[in-house]
């Protein structure tokens, strides 16, 4: 295995297990919560998010350029198939990223586009693990230095 390959398939390993330490911990009700007080999407969406960018960005990787977003993510309001679709698309992601090759410039650069904007979600459902609130998983606690009171 190439050496960055590798390495992005890892911190994007870490990044998933940060999805799932927390989504074990919603309920359906959870998953349906909103910022008080300000405008904001439902915690569900940002899943629904996620995993619809896993697809898309590998899609658009092995395509050569990007095919438009889509999400198979029908049933976000279901804690478990939430579950289910980050488990899967955790698996087409490190799949995916073990078969990069150090040259592979173009999927390379996907892959770190993948990575920024799964960077991107977690800074934003610490606000609402903070906000709603939501409960906060140890890994979010030790990754992101959170205040847990």
């Amino acid at each position: 295995m190439s050496v960055l390959p590798d390495l992005l398939r890892r911190r994007h390993a870490a990044a998933d297990g940060l999805y799932r330490d927390l989504v074990v911990l919603l309920d359906e009700q959870q998953l349906s919560a909103r910022l008080p007080g300000v405008r904001s999407s439902p915690v569900r969406t940002h899943f629904w998010c996620v995993v619809g960018a896993r697809e898309s960005y590998v899609r658009a990787a092995r395509a050569g350029g990007w095919q438009g977003f889509a999400s198979s993510l029908a049933d976000d309001h279901d804690p478990a198939a939430v579950r289910a679709a980050l488990e899967r698309t955790g698996t087409l992601v490190a799949e995916w990223l073990g078969g990069l090759a150090d040259d592979d410039e173009s999927g390379i650069e996907w892959a770190l586009h993948l990575l920024e904007h799964e960077a991107q979600h977690h800074g934003q459902l610490i606000r609402y693990l903070y906000g709603v609130p939501l409960p906060i998983p140890r890994s979010w606690v030790e990754q992101y230095a959170l205040d847990e009171a």
